[in-house]
């Protein structure tokens, strides 16, 4: 392949990524100011969020299949294009069902992006050297998409309004699809693959049920017909979709990959690295803005110790796994996401900057090991033959980690902290102090003749407590992670093993 080719190839996939993975951190800086100006609810802002991470998750299964018979430069090329005219919509929109339209477009795109990118690469460079170094590249570039997102995100919300955050998407789309369309070649397959499209469709409505179920508790409650239909509903949806992938041809999810419980448990692992660790993102963004009171630069910029620390045990993690097992690192980084986020359940709306950026840093170390070594952890235990499978699974369900931490742990957000309000409105002798505390919290206003000003440490109070609930459970969630892969580590069996053979010989 030409030179020019080649650098052009790795430029738009690097652009490629750098845009979808920007959109994944930049937009959460930006959610108080949709709240605002669209006149939404906390449900709302979830929905902007899971909108896009539903849609990537339960889509990009698909990915595969439809490049091998379409065509991979193709495939990534129509999601670049998608991506841009979703983000397009995005920054035109004057609602929050337009807004939604345009995050469900970019969540779709996204699905061909993502995946795409490292398979174009492993093909446009066959040389295992210039691989690796390529991949290495692609790599940092990811990385600094993550720390630049919430400083450019908060930069362009102080300065312009918060439709500037998709509207950087529309130069960096153009370029992209002028240079792929210059570098990438295609490859497809020959063979007319069959696709799932009853999985697919299954896969989108369980999903989006079980999302729609968790969001709406939080504002009916887990009793209310809506949120216990959704529920159900999703239940039901999930029971055909695991039939139908049973007997699929081509099945979507392969069910027998699941089998081998080491593929099994890494990856819940990159499940639970999505529900505790990435949807974090969301709700300490919230604290900052809503709890302690800062702008969206001063937000930006009080975020980035989280992915600084990230991005640097990322791409130090080559050089320490020639020291410590892989294993390991996945339960070191696993638990220091738990003590970051257990930390982080203590803060208060008063709790000093400092000490914030240290919880972060913490937790956005852990991410740093955790994530490399799941997708290790996840490519040494799949099948040599199905390596491209596994890691799409891998991603999906990290994806659906996500959706779900956010649906599920801002529902319980809400509710403690409605509860924290409705107590202290209760003691100030206040009449309807809950219906007064699902105003100011899910509804986002308080009602009318009601001195709310005077009452506005309590609401600050409340909410800080409901993001400590949501951190609680994230950190636990975390907790167990690490202590289920330590359990499975060869020393520990080892050690198991001869506790029980110690044992046997003592009662012999």
């Amino acid at each position: 392949m030409h030179s020019l080719r080649r650098v052009s190839l790795v430029a738009a996939i690097c652009l490629g990524t750098f845009m979808t993975s920007l959109d994944i951190s930049i937009v959460n800086v930006a959610l108080p100011a949709m709240q605002t100006a669209l006149n939404t609810t906390l449900s709302g802002l979830q929905w902007v969020v899971d909108a896009y991470a539903l849609c990537l998750s339960a889509c990009i299964l698909s990915s595969g299949p439809l490049s091998e018979r379409f065509g991979h430069k193709r495939v990534w090329l129509c999601g670049i294009a998608l991506f841009t005219v979703g983000s397009a919509l995005c920054a035109l929109a004057g609602s929050l069902p337009a807004l939604l339209a345009g995050r469900v477009v970019q969540g779709i795109a996204g699905a061909a992006i993502i995946p795409g990118a490292l398979s174009l690469l492993t093909r446009a460079f066959p040389d295992e050297l210039q691989r690796i170094r390529v991949i290495g590249i692609w790599s940092a570039v990811s990385a600094l998409s993550l720390v630049a997102g919430p400083l450019l995100g908060g930069i362009l919300v102080h300065i312009t309004r918060w439709p500037a955050i998709f509207l950087i998407n529309l130069p960096i789309g153009i370029v992209t699809l002028l240079l792929g369309h210059y570098g990438l070649r295609e490859s497809a397959s020959r063979a007319r693959l069959s696709l799932d499209p009853a999985g697919q469709l299954l896969s989108v409505l369980w999903l989006g049920a079980l999302t729609y179920g968790l969001i709406a508790s939080g504002e009916h409650g887990w009793r209310s017909p809506l949120s216990a239909g959704s529920l159900l509903a999703a239940l039901l949806l999930f029971a055909a979709f695991l039939r139908v992938e049973k007997f699929a041809l081509r099945p979507l999810l392969p069910l027998d990959m699941f089998r081998n419980a080491d593929f099994t448990v890494c990856n819940l692992a990159s499940a639970v690295l999505g529900f505790s660790a990435y949807s974090s993102v969301f709700f300490v963004s919230l604290f900052l803005q809503q709890a302690q009171g800062w702008n969206a630069l001063e937000t930006g910029w009080r975020m980035a110790p989280e992915f600084v620390a990230m991005a640097m045990l990322a791409m130090a993690f080559g050089r320490l796994s020639a020291r410590f097992s892989v294993l390991m690192m996945a339960v070191v980084g696993y638990a220091l996401m738990a003590v970051g986020l257990l930390l982080m359940s203590e803060l208060e709306a008063s709790s000093p900057a400092l000490f914030v950026a240290l919880l972060l840093a913490i937790l956005g170390a852990g991410m740093g090991l955790a994530m490399p070594a799941t997708s290790a952890l996840v490519m040494r235990t799949a099948p040599a033959e199905r390596t491209g499978i596994a890691s799409a699974i891998m991603n999906a369900l990290r994806q659906a980690g996500m959706t779900l931490g956010i649906a599920l742990l801002g529902t319980l957000m809400n509710l403690h902290a409605q509860s924290v309000l409705a107590a202290s409105l209760r003691t100030a002798r206040f009449s309807q102090p809950e219906a007064l505390a699902h105003a100011a919290i899910v509804e986002h206003r308080w009602p009318a003749g009601v001195e709310g000003e005077k009452l506005m440490s309590e609401i600050t109070r409340a909410v800080a407590s409901g993001f400590g609930s949501a951190m609680l459970w994230a950190g636990l969630v975390s907790l167990a992670m690490a202590m289920l892969l330590m359990v499975r580590h060869p020393r520990f069996r080892q050690r198991s093993a001869g506790k029980a053979l110690a044992s046997d010989a003592a009662q012999d």
